[in-house]
């Protein structure tokens, strides 16, 4: 079986890095306007979340390539064996 890239590897890490900026930029808003710590921060965590949820569902939306769709196959006909 042949190693993931290390694009594979640190993909979640980009999804996570991209929900946590959503999140603080709306955390930087509400605390720009509020001027209320503990608001922005509820916000930050509730938005974090939300923007989590939303990427790993477009992601899964997504229709494989031809590539990806080799590798699958190539992966379930080794766990076969």
């Amino acid at each position: 079986m042949s190693q993931p890239t290390r694009r594979d590897r640190y993909r979640p890490v980009e999804f996570i890095g991209l929900a946590f900026a959503i999140a603080l930029v709306g955390a930087l808003v509400v605390l720009m306007s509020s001027r209320d710590l503990k608001f922005a921060l509820i916000v930050l965590g509730i938005s974090f979340v939300a923007a989590l949820v939303l990427i790993a569902m477009f992601v899964l939306a997504m229709k494989p390539n031809k590539e990806e769709i080799s590798d699958i196959e190539e992966m379930s006909a080794e766990d076969k064996h």
